[in-house]
């Protein structure tokens, strides 16, 4: 009889033990499946409560974590990732390898730096080819102090505007702030709760902005599509006639552009200003990819361009930035991803392009003081980009922060964050900048003959800011090798090089931005081959570009003076030769004052070579008006302006070697 009560309590306990594992099992699949619908906040309750009555799993906890992470919570994910480690540890279960990732992350927004190094080198072991590891292999010694180094210029101030809610992405559209909010309003029919963030829907709100620099109270700016869908990030072209912003995917019922789990994608919409002050229904890009997300569109200053985010197919990393044409019909070109040098396997989100076309972006993906860290980088002219820069605190922090706008010329901007002591999830910070980071590069230059490659020891390096000042002179050593220094950052200079038998030529050099660096610069001359006899013009002997003067003027600009220069550079190299300078004109104008300009012209150049050097004994020349054209476009003939500039020339005629 006892025997058979105990086999009895044994199958009873037995039996309890699979029903306690079925319902944990259970709950632990209900809060998975919450999980891959992204209802973060109800996935949280069901796992917390699992985890409560003493119910752990890898599983479990990566998404407890998770969870988190992906709301920008990293103080609350760094308390479940440490404890999947110690739990992965106990029970000698492996970990997938971003886990290393996110957890530095959320070591580093609990600015437990060292120990978020030791799980970035873990991280690094682990994923070499991953650029986040690359980035954090090439920059650990020093990415703390370079940071350091570009802090503290900034005053950040928070909003009075912010609510208890979330609220992010200001920008500036006439006299208002529009921004991004979760706050309930009575405007926004329905405020239902958004199961991501446990926050209403967000739209697109507005406050005045007071002379005082104070804003009146927000009001409602766009809630073009109702409730129940979410609404940020906008942007406006130049005019303020065009809007273009972030939205939900809409669509008939049949027709769903949403996700597999029925939550509707991020896309880019626009809306036109109406005559009554109204904008119009939302209507969505061309360029958003059906099936991924499309959001946070940034304008370049002309805008000829929009930049915008997406992990649409071909992306890097988990979201990257791209980039569009704008044509000037309003239509879009071909979507381009802005590559490896920006991107990375992270996260890059929320682009903002300042009058100076200077790319500000926020990203995961690099080392940085924890969660989302915002970033620069130089567009230039080409589309390239210049070197990326963290931009430092207190910009940046151990949170998220992300949502900048800045006008260089004010040195006034705005930035969004969920850092310690705001008062919603995301707040906008008000930004002044109080002081310019002292940035200084060098260059280290190499001047060779083109031909052979040969280092042109002696040649003559002039170094030019933007405007054509002369700011150095220096001659390159045994090795043809040159160094400049000193040099501000950002600033764009023009560097000469000139060596005796060979062509001068001349590059421009944009810096960057990266502290104490040290650009890389070749210079290649090409070996003057050309014959040089009596009545050769040097203009085309030397294929110079056009000598432009400005209307109505007669003084050498530095363009010009940059052609006259190699000019100049053959008659010192043959101090026999002697030159007739003759100014032209096209037939447009007074004949009269055409032939007075033109001898003002050349007398202005010939004076120009004297002040270089050269003796007045050498230099004859006047000018021509528009009494030698050499093409059909006289007096009364229509011509388009490549045909007249053909004309308007200057030579440079050998009268004696």
């Amino acid at each position: 009889m006892q025997k058979r009560l105990v086999k009895l309590l044994v199958l009873s306990s037995i039996a309890l033990t699979t029903s306690i594992g079925w319902a944990q099992e259970r709950r632990e699949n209900k809060a998975d499946q919450k999980f891959e619908k992204y209802e973060y906040i109800n996935a949280i309750e069901i796992y917390e409560k699992a985890v409560e009555k003493g119910f752990k799993s890898v599983n479990t906890l990566q998404k407890l974590g998770d969870a988190y992470y992906f709301n920008g919570k990293l103080t609350e994910a760094n308390k479940w990732y440490q404890e999947l480690f110690q739990f992965a540890n106990e029970h000698q279960e492996s970990v997938e390898s971003e886990y290393y990732y996110r957890y530095a992350q959320t070591l580093r927004a609990t600015q437990q730096y060292d120990e978020a190094d030791a799980y970035m080198s873990k991280f690094t072991a682990l994923e070499q080819s991953d650029s986040r590891a690359q980035l954090f292999e090439a920059n650990k010694n020093n990415y703390r102090s370079d940071i350091e180094k570009r802090s503290n210029r900034y005053e950040v101030e928070a909003l009075e505007l912010n609510s208890e809610y979330s609220d992010y992405g200001a920008a500036i559209f006439r006299d208002q702030l529009i921004y991004t909010s979760a706050r309930a309003s009575k405007e926004v029919s329905g405020n239902k709760v958004h199961k991501w963030t446990n926050e209403a829907y967000t739209s697109l709100y507005a406050s005045k902005i007071k002379n005082d620099g104070t804003f009146e109270e927000p009001h409602l700016f766009f809630n073009g599509d109702g409730k129940d869908i979410n609404q940020s990030t906008a942007v406006f072209t130049k005019d303020g006639k065009t809007m273009y912003f972030t939205q939900n995917a809409t669509a008939t019922k049949d027709e769903i552009q949403q996700n597999r789990f029925k939550n509707a994608l991020l896309q880019l919409f626009q809306s036109t200003l109406q005559e009554d002050g109204t904008w119009s229904k939302p209507v969505a890009l061309s360029i958003n990819d059906p099936k991924a997300n499309n959001a946070h569109p940034a304008l370049t200053p002309d805008d000829k361009w929009m930049y915008f985010v997406s992990d649409r197919s071909g992306s890097i990393g988990q979201s990257d930035l791209f980039r569009v044409a704008i044509q000037e019909d309003g239509s879009f070109g071909k979507v381009e991803n802005v590559g490896k040098q920006i991107n990375t396997e992270g996260r890059e989100t929320f682009p903002f392009i300042s009058s100076d076309f200077m790319l500000y972006f926020s990203t995961d993906g690099r080392p940085g003081l924890g969660g989302l860290d915002i970033f620069m980088a130089k567009i230039n002219v080409d589309g390239s980009f210049g070197t990326v820069t963290n931009i430092g605190e207190p910009m940046n922090s151990p949170a998220d922060d992300f949502g900048y706008y800045f006008d260089p010329k004010t040195k006034k901007g705005f930035v969004s964050s969920n850092r310690t002591g705001g008062t919603g999830g995301d707040d906008i910070y008000f930004v002044q900048e109080k002081k310019e980071i002292s940035c200084k590069q060098s260059i280290d230059g190499w001047v060779f003959n083109a031909s052979t490659r040969e280092s042109l020891v002696g040649a003559k390096i002039t170094l030019y800011d933007a405007t054509y000042t002369i700011l150095d002179s220096i001659h390159a050593d045994d090795q043809g090798k040159f160094r400049l220094t000193d040099l501000d950052c950002g600033k764009k200079y023009r560097l000469k090089a000139e060596a005796l038998g060979f062509q001068t030529r001349e590059i421009a050099q944009t810096m960057g931005y990266e502290l104490n660096a040290v650009e890389q610069v070749e210079i290649g001359l090409e070996p003057i081959q050309e014959t040089i006899t009596a009545d050769d013009d040097l203009f085309k002997k030397l294929k110079l570009q056009p000598i432009y003067f400005d209307f109505d003027k007669a003084n050498i600009r530095p363009d010009a003076a940059a052609e006259l220069a190699k000019v100049v550079e053959v008659l010192k190299m043959y101090p026999t030769i002697k030159i007739d300078v003759r100014s032209h004109t096209d037939s447009r104008g007074n004949d009269a004052y055409n032939m007075k300009l033109s001898d003002r012209r050349a007398k202005s150049t010939i004076q120009w070579m004297i002040e270089q050097g050269i003796d007045p004994g050498r230099l004859t020349g006047r000018g021509y008006g528009e009494s030698q054209l050499i093409n059909a476009c006289k007096n009364g003939v229509p011509c388009s302006q490549e045909q007249h500039q053909e004309n308007r020339r200057s030579e440079f005629i050998i009268v004696k070697m």
